[in-house]
This record gives structure tokens, C-alpha cells and sequence, in this order.
């Protein structure tokens, strides 16, 4: 057999665990194929290699990798709803149309209800949180001071650390270049646990 291609390798075995997060099964040979340019064939005889090398398991449908096994022995995935946008600067309305379900690891995040917002704006900068990243959020009506909330003030959600100051709310942007927003209350719709960088 004719040696294969070692980065294209690397690349099917990202792809296939890139696939497996999305929906909890692996890439058809005919997915492959589309993804690399390369015709049906040659995709199930680099996956017949990779198998016989020991790189991946492959049994003629599903595909095993170290990663992709973490993900089926750490428990099932949830369906997490992205539920739009929120405000990273001014407060902005949170729309609350479901975009799309994201399965994750349940072993990552334990118990819980979970949405996901994209967030927008540059408040949150200092402490990584660009616009477009995505927020994992777990719902909750409480938070203690100095956890990053979506906080729903007159009708508007934003993500801001909250502290409790004097009676009053105090809505911290991680950004040097802002100021805090003060309120006398607000309601807590949940505490960011994970950020999904935007690396696209």
C-alpha cells in the first residue's frame, strides 16, 4: 500500500472528534470524502491504515479515537439550546428564539439546566470573553459576589461579575475602560461556567 499522507491523518482524526462533539456519532467514509476532496475509496483505506497503525478504531462504521472514547466512558452529552445573544457593554436585550442545540459533555459540567448565549461587545475582555465566543450558562436565581451572571435589568440581560454593595447591585464590567453599572435590583437568570472560544 502506498504510504499515506501523515498530516491528512492528523487532520481526519481532528475532524472526526470535531464531528463526534457536534452529534455524538462519527463521520460517514462519504462525509470524509467531502470534507478532504479526496473520493470515497481512498477515505476508507486511510481509515483502514489508520486502524491497522493503531491510531484510530475503526470498524467499519464508527470511529474511536482517545478523545472521542473520553466522551462515551465521562457519561452522555446534553443538548444545550443557544438562545442568542447578550450584551457585553450596555445592556442588550436577550433573544430568546433557541439558534440551535449544542451537545456537550454532561462529566464537564454536572447537574443542571444549560443555555448557551454568544456574547457581543468588549466588557468582558479582561477576562477572555470576546464577542462571539460562546457563554455556557447554568440557570440559577442566585449568585454569590464575584460570579460572571446574565442579569436581567429592566427587561435587558447582561453579562456582568455581581457584587453587593451597601443595599445595592453593583454590575462589574472586566474591562479597565468602563464603569461598573449600579442598580437597585436585578433578576439572576444564571452564572457563566464555560466559555466556547470563537476560534473561527
Amino acid at each position: 500500500m502506498r504510504r499515506k499522507n501523515e498530516e491528512l491523518m492528523t487532520r481526519i482524526i481532528e475532524y472526526a472528534e470535531d464531528f463526534y462533539l457536534q452529534n455524538s456519532a462519527s463521520p460517514s467514509v462519504r462525509a470524509i470524502a467531502g470534507e478532504f476532496g479526496i473520493n470515497a475509496s481512498t477515505a476508507y483505506r486511510y481509515l483502514v491504515e489508520m486502524n491497522e497503525r493503531g491510531l484510530i478504531t475503526y470498524d467499519g462504521s464508527s470511529i474511536g479515537t482517545e478523545k472521542i472514547n473520553k466522551l462515551q466512558s465521562g457519561s452522555e452529552t446534553i443538548k444545550v439550546p443557544l438562545v442568542g445573544r447578550i450584551a457585553c457593554g450596555i445592556p442588550g436585550l436577550a433573544e430568546e428564539n433557541i439558534e440551535e442545540y449544542v451537545p456537550l459533555p454532561r462529566s464537564m459540567f454536572g447537574e443542571g439546566d444549560f443555555f448557551i448565549l454568544r456574547a457581543k461587545g468588549d466588557s468582558m475582555i479582561d477576562i477572555g470573553i470576546e464577542s462571539g465566543d460562546l457563554v455556557v450558562i447554568r440557570q440559577q436565581s442566585y449568585a454569590d459576589d464575584g460570579k460572571v451572571v446574565v442579569a436581567l435589568v429592566d427587561n435587558e440581560a447582561t453579562l456582568k461579575r455581581l457584587y453587593h454593595d451597601n443595599g445595592r447591585i453593583r454590575l462589574h464590567p472586566e474591562n479597565s475602560k468602563m464603569d461598573d453599572i449600579i442598580v437597585d435590583d436585578c433578576i439572576i437568570q444564571g452564572i457563566a461556567v464555560k466559555v466556547i472560544k470563537d476560534i473561527i
